[in-house]
């Protein structure tokens, strides 16, 4: 049983971590008698104590034993230990004599090979001298026979041994370079003869293997033949049947693109220098497919068609800087930027040199075009503008006065503006500036995009919109005519627009030419006074056309208020809230309100209607103090005021409203009883007005004359 139990014990102990707690505890339970009072077995104290006992006698045996085992085990592994580093030690030693052997051995292997290497200096020494004399009398034997005048050797009649021969006659050749003429002219002249008859066959032969496609026959002929004077030729032969059939479609530049890639591949398996074959490819093309495409293109339309002139001009060195970038990619030598660059400069020269007379004539002519039939559309003869010191002194005059110097214009509403006109100088100022781009040398390119620049200004800025403003600012009526058409606004509207454009291509399209030039202030100091001078011309036209709507609403008032208005026969039976007058003003205000809002833009809208709402104001004053107010036509009057107010709610402009607010409490003087006459003028709107002002309206009181009224006021 204690047998078992140790067995037990041993188990328990190798399969989880060993708990005391937990150990006792199952001790217990197993143990009869050992659990709770409450079990199935009465709990036995005296039992349990036995058992403990028992158990911890079965414990220190069992701590013996492995104790022992444990001392075994660790006498073992220091004598294992031992003989480890016992044999380590040894291997050490033999590590060591194999290493000194292996250094020995180096040493040995060293000294032989300098023996050997000196050796075959010497055998060297000895062949090269030996194989030169060969080589002589080689030599010196083909020669007899050139003497001898018969070619007898195998290598010269033999055609499979081109080869060989190819390269004695090139050697023969040097040294027949060397021999005095007077004593060795037949020889010479002989083998001169069979060098050019021996580079004839291997051009042929080249030829022939180029047509059949055999790479590496061409490689071989070539690399013989490069010793040969004649190996440009066979250079110059590869080139042109490279290029038979290469320019079947209708687009030559792609066809240019296609041919140079596959050459490109080609080449460096049969040239030992195909950059300098595929660069004489390239300028090959260059100089006369490319050159004749180009001349035939341009040349037909240089004389009588300078639009069409400048597009195929702009295409074509377009496409053809754009086949230069493809071609930046293969290997062409050191600078093949420049390489390239020289190329299209000896295509392009004669046209690019004269470009920009061409582009400034043909803008110019276009431009005229343009304008010349608009204006014919319109069956309209263009006005001389007037320039000089009589003109300059009648536009002074007329900013300062306001006067119109000289007749008025009818142009029955015509602004003479046209967006389509606009679009179409925009346009072609446009591609003025893209070809400028392009085809300027870049040291003269501000200097190009400036005079296009002037021509944009001459003939959309000064001979469209000025002309316009001049017109217009002739045809604004004086500010007493009736019923007159008040068109500038429009003028205005349109005006403004087309500057717009105008300033967005002069941003997009002209300020990245010049940016980093000086011609840039120059430009903007141009631009800045085209402004100046069409916003002059715009507010004096402004001006004038807010005098003939004040004159307008003057004729409208004097037409239909009537002095019976405020001082009615019959005070009792007035059923009117406001008058005739006042209705037709404010409707013809409100047009007018919503005809700048509609013309003009940002701050110019508030402007403008502030400058309207404070003569609209002064008009309605001053008509107000000319009439006599009895009560019910003094409450009439304020009526008209409060109308005339809600219409000024329609500006939107705080001064404006605020001028009618007060005009309508000094209304009320009008019709306010004499004792308080006192407490309204020191009213919150009243009481910083001059006193004059408040006197004047209450002197237009029917009653003013009354001793009890002047004695209230004072």
């Amino acid at each position: 049983m204690s047998s078992s139990r140790i067995h037990l014990v041993s188990a328990e102990s190798r399969v989880e971590p060993f708990v005391a707690d937990e150990y006792i505890e199952r001790l217990v339970w197993r143990t009869p008698g050992g659990g709770s009072r409450g079990g199935a077995e009465a709990f036995d104290p005296k039992r349990l104590l036995e058992e403990f006992i028992n158990h911890i006698q079965e414990l220190q045996i069992m701590d013996e034993r492995i104790q022992r085992k444990v001392e075994k085990l660790e006498q073992q592994c220091q004598k294992e230990a031992k003989e480890f580093a016992k044999k380590v030690q040894e291997l050490q030693k033999s590590n060591q004599v194999a290493f000194q052997h292996f250094q020995e051995l180096d040493e040995h292997i060293s000294y032989v090979a300098t023996k050997v290497c000196h050796l075959g200096d010497q055998l060297e020494g000895v062949n090269t001298p030996r194989q030169r004399a060969v080589e002589a009398q080689k030599l010196m034997k083909y020669f007899n026979e050139f003497l001898d005048g018969e070619l007898k050797s195998d290598v010269f009649t033999n055609s499979e041994k081109i080869k060989e021969a190819a390269d004695i006659i090139q050697k023969l050749h040097l040294i027949a370079q060397e021999l005095p003429f007077d004593r060795f002219s037949e020889v010479k002249s002989k083998i001169a003869s069979k060098y050019h008859d021996l580079e004839c066959q291997l051009i042929q032969e080249f030829t022939s293997a180029q047509r059949r496609g055999e790479i590496s026959r061409m490689r071989e002929v070539a690399a013989v033949l490069l010793h040969f004077k004649g190996y440009s030729h066979c250079v110059d032969v590869y080139i042109k049947q490279c290029q038979e059939g290469a320019y079947l479609r209708n687009d030559i530049f792609e066809d240019a693109a296609i041919l140079c890639q596959r050459v490109n591949k080609q080449v460096g398996d049969i040239f030992s220098n195909p950059e300098t074959v595929l660069a004489k490819l390239i300028q090959n093309v260059f100089e006369i497919k490319l050159q004749n495409f180009v001349k035939d293109q341009l040349e037909e339309c240089r004389k009588f068609d300078a639009e069409q002139y400048l597009k195929n001009l702009y295409d074509l060195y377009t496409r053809t800087t754009n086949l230069s970038s493809k071609l930046m990619e293969f290997n062409l030598g050191t600078d093949k930027q420049t390489f390239l660059s020289k190329l299209i400069k000896s295509i392009f020269i004669s046209y690019l040199e004269n470009y920009i007379e061409v582009e400034t004539g043909y803008l110019k002519s276009r431009s005229a075009m343009i304008l010349q039939r608009y204006y014919d559309s319109k069956n309209h003869q263009k006005r001389s503008i007037g320039t000089g010191g009589i003109q300059d002194l009648k536009e002074r005059i007329r900013q300062r006065t306001n006067l119109p110097l000289g007749p008025s214009i009818d142009t029955h509403g015509e602004t003479f503006l046209s967006q389509e006109v606009v679009v179409n100088l925009l346009q072609e100022t446009k591609q003025a500036f893209e070809r400028c781009h392009r085809l300027s040398d870049p040291s003269d390119l501000p200097r190009n995009a400036f005079r296009i620049f002037t021509i944009l200004v001459e003939f959309l800025c000064i001979e469209h919109i000025d002309y316009a403003l001049e017109t217009g600012l002739a045809g604004i009526p004086s500010s007493d005519s009736k019923n007159a058409n008040l068109y500038f606004l429009d003028v205005v509207q349109q005006a403004n627009t087309i500057f717009h454009l105008f300033d967005k291509q002069f941003n997009d399209h002209l300020m990245p030419l010049i940016s980093s030039s000086p011609k840039l202030s120059e430009c903007l100091q141009k631009k800045k006074e085209i402004i100046e001078q069409m916003e002059m011309k715009l507010d004096t036209g402004i001006d004038r056309t807010l005098n003939c709507m004040i004159g307008q609403m003057k004729h409208i008032l004097a037409a239909e208020q009537r002095k019976t208005d405020f001082k009615p026969e019959d005070e009792n039976n007035v059923l009117i809230q406001y008058t005739n007058a006042c209705v037709k003003v404010c409707a013809y205000v409100r047009k007018q309100v919503e005809k700048i809002k509609n013309s003009m833009d940002g701050k110019n809208v508030d402007t403008v209607l502030m400058e309207l709402g404070v003569r609209f104001h002064r008009l309605i004053y001053e008509h107000l103090q000319q009439y006599s107010y009895s009560c019910m036509g003094g409450m009439l009057a304020i009526c008209d005021v409060a109308e005339y107010r809600k219409c000024a709610k329609d500006f939107k402009i705080p001064l404006v409203l605020q001028l009618f607010d007060t005009l309508h409490a000094l209304c009320n003087l009008l019709v306010v009883a004499p004792d308080n006459l006192k407490q309204v003028c020191s009213g919150e709107q009243l009481a910083n007005l001059d006193k004059n002002i408040l006197h004047s309206f209450v002197q237009l009181r029917a009653d003013y004359r009354s001793a009890r009224l002047a004695r209230h006021f004072s």
